[in-house]
């Protein structure tokens, strides 16, 4: 048996996993999370075999639980990912990464003339294609693809 405090890359007390990350879109989700200004230990998996995706990105984050707004800016730019949250060495709970039918205050409209762009309100946009991720904003009705989303 392997004792799980001495695998070639630690494991985790406590905290969270986020896996199957598309390995083009890690160093994002490093960036939209604030990984780097973290003051416990990560893990960053970059191209990992992944029988899955081909390969894969993962990052093992110590004593990290994420909020559901968290979870939301992921599902933008790495919509199915999983996310293993960890106690005592054991996986307490897996949730799948899905985007929500709804984003509030997360996404800034590409509209200029948006109100939201220009009263101070909080964005609202409808998730209309979960696939391709694309959004339409509550306000002013213009879609955005996933390639134009500007995260606030």
């Amino acid at each position: 048996m392997i004792n799980k405090k001495e695998l070639q890359i630690a494991g985790l007390q406590n905290g969270t996993v986020i896996d199957h990350i598309p390995s083009e879109q890690l160093f994002k989700v490093v960036s939209l999370l604030g990984i780097e200004k973290l003051k416990t230990p990560v893990t960053i998996g970059y191209n990992l075999d992944s029988k899955k995706m081909g390969n894969k990105g993962i990052l093992k984050i110590a004593g990290k639980f994420f909020e559901q707004d968290e979870i939301n800016r992921i599902s933008l730019i790495a919509p199915a990912v999983k996310l293993n949250i960890i106690r005592d060495y054991e996986v307490a709970e897996k949730k799948l990464v899905q985007l929500p039918d709804e984003l509030t205050g997360i996404v800034k409209c590409n509209n200029p003339k948006c109100i939201s762009n220009n009263e101070p309100m909080k964005t609202r946009f409808k998730v209309i294609d979960k696939k391709k991720v694309t959004l339409k904003c509550e306000y002013c009705e213009m879609k955005t693809k996933k390639e134009d989303i500007v995260l606030l």
